[in-house]
């Protein structure tokens, strides 16, 4: 039986990469975006769309509603999400550290609770994260702080869940080429170059797939080496 993944933010960079790499090994596909072009999207991979934001719960709800109805399981879950606001650390207003936690992290809280009840054979949810995860930036301070938050959260609900055989694990990129770095940056990296959404995808597969059935509530670098931390 073919499987069935949900990706939300699917239409660019490493959603859309996710997409086309689960599409490829047929799995059967719900997306969401906020373009339009989703709906192209979706009918070029063969798959569902649903218009709407990440951080809107009536969409996520939309997209599960539309995915249980079509394809009657949920297997998968890749939530990918935009990129909360930055600023200066005090100058951040209460307004924008509370859409960034809405972007970054209340985005997978809602999710798991809509799909959670729907994976009684078991499932696996990954969320695609950041490096900031591991290592704070002031350049992200609201990315930094949701996604770290979004690791506890993995880590209490791979503690919850795994007895129901429903994993969860971050994948945790640093600088993609989907956005062009300074060379700066590029120069800090050791394997002197950005990733790719690609890469990223490859990773996401595999924990998605039965490949990685023993791995649940971890936290997984793909940043050519960028954080120095143990």
């Amino acid at each position: 039986m073919e499987k069935v993944a949900v990706i939300t933010a699917a239409s660019k960079g490493m959603g859309l990469a996710c997409t086309e790499k689960l599409a490829e090994e047929n799995y059967q596909l719900a997306i969401l975006s906020r373009s339009s072009e989703i709906h192209d999207l979706a009918s070029k991979l063969g798959g569902i769309a649903v218009q709407g934001s990440t951080d809107n719960v009536a969409d996520l709800t939309r997209l599960v509603d539309a995915t249980l109805e079509t394809y009657g399981q949920i297997d998968v879950v890749i939530n990918n999400t935009g990129h909360p606001p930055k600023g200066d650390l005090l100058e951040l207003t209460d307004e924008q550290w509370k859409e960034g936690m809405d972007l970054a992290l209340m985005n997978v809280v809602r999710m798991s609770r809509l799909v959670t009840p729907h994976m009684s054979s078991g499932g696996s949810i990954v969320n695609i994260s950041t490096f900031g995860a591991k290592e704070p930036s002031l350049s992200f301070p609201i990315s930094s702080v949701a996604r770290t938050a979004l690791s506890a959260f993995t880590k209490l609900f791979a503690n919850k869940y795994g007895a129901n055989k429903i994993r969860m694990n971050n994948v945790l990129p640093g600088f993609i080429d989907s956005y062009p770095a300074e060379q700066k940056i590029i120069d800090q990296i050791p394997m002197l170059r950005q990733g790719t959404p690609e890469e990223v995808a490859e990773l996401a597969l595999f924990l998605a797939s039965n490949k990685s059935e023993y791995i649940t509530g971890q936290d997984f670098l793909i940043d050519g080496g960028l954080v120095k931390s143990i």
